[in-house]
């Protein structure tokens, strides 16, 4: 059985005149390829750096998220130590494939409440579609057993694949995520308010950036603050690259339709080290604690003033723990 101990530690149309939307106010993203790879069901699009003979590293990116959130100084970090790193849009997301036809699903609130009931959501697709395509790019770059990485939702995604695939996968990395059990702590209704929108209303960049901005606020990481006009710019950067609000809703859903993984992620019998914050107002500390308990040999990390997202002060810790727990 696991450890229960864990180390702890303290550490579309834009505006570009508006130094508010001035996409240089970001660092440059290291070189990369971006293509698309078409697989049985989807379209997915993604970027490839760093050397093609490197250890390959993929990142699985969480609910409502493009490949773009991933801080360019933890991609450039993961390049430095060696690695190749692949990103890409989760189907539906960013530049993959929409969905031809969506059907009829539950509305996110009915879907919460039956998932914590333990009923049936109806739902587009599930995380366990998510952990298929994710198969299939493995299987369409020819990644010969890369460390796996996901964040939050991302991680659920990469417990599922773990579990049915374990011959594809080195190392397990899991930050901020869950086996989505409807038991476990359940989010602030404020928080809940600021995900689904927080009532602001409107499809045009200013909307969308307050959407993002009141989103942000609520569970970035108070112990390494990110500054307003970076929020911004990310924020528009990604809302000129691609927008689907409607795609992010049925996201929400799909996690409520898979309801919980824990089976899998007690099956996984990959080496995994588990990163979550104490400061976390989405995904509960409580949630990191149970993946150390279900995973066996597992590493749990857990950090303070660390929230719901990857800030660049603590990225230098965050691939420290990485870098020692991959050698």
């Amino acid at each position: 059985m696991p450890s229960t101990s864990a180390q702890i530690s303290d550490t579309h149309t834009g505006h570009p005149s508006d130094p508010h939307y001035d996409l240089n106010t970001l660092p440059n993203d290291s070189d990369y390829t971006e293509d698309f790879a078409d697989l049985e069901h989807v379209r997915l699009c993604y970027r490839d750096s760093g050397p093609k003979d490197a250890p390959p590293i993929l990142l699985i990116m969480g609910l409502g998220c493009q490949l773009t959130t991933w801080p360019p100084e933890f991609v450039n970090g993961l390049l430095a130590l060696g690695y190749r790193v692949i990103r890409f849009d989760n189907r539906e997301l960013g530049l993959s494939s929409l969905a031809d036809n969506p059907g009829r699903s539950h509305s996110p609130p009915a879907g919460f409440l039956r998932y914590k009931l333990g009923l049936k959501v109806t739902s587009d697709y599930t995380l366990h579609d998510l952990a298929e395509d994710t198969r299939q790019l493995i299987k369409y770059l020819e990644l010969d057993k890369p460390i796996v990485l996901g964040v939050s939702m991302g991680g659920m995604v990469a417990q599922i694949l773990a579990a049915k695939h374990s011959d594809l996968i080195s190392k397990l990395i899991l930050l901020m995520s869950s086996d989505n059990h409807p038991r476990l702590p359940a989010p602030s209704v404020k928080t809940l308010w600021r995900i689904t929108g927080g009532g602001i209303q409107g499809d045009h960049q200013e909307a969308a950036i307050n959407r993002g901005l009141a989103f942000w606020n609520t569970v970035s990481s108070p112990g390494y603050p990110s500054t307003k006009r970076r929020i911004i710019s990310r924020i528009a950067r990604d809302y000129q690259r691609s927008y689907r609000p409607k795609s992010i809703i049925r996201q929400m859903v799909a996690i409520q339709a898979t309801g919980s993984i824990r089976p899998e992620s007690e099956s996984i019998a990959l080496p995994t080290l588990i990163m979550h914050g104490l400061a976390d107002k989405l995904v509960h500390p409580k949630a990191g604690r149970q993946l150390h308990r279900n995973i066996k040999g597992s590493k749990l990390e857990l950090i303070k003033g660390w929230g719901h997202d990857v800030p660049v002060g603590l990225v230098p810790e965050i691939l420290n723990h990485i870098d020692n727990f991959v050698s």
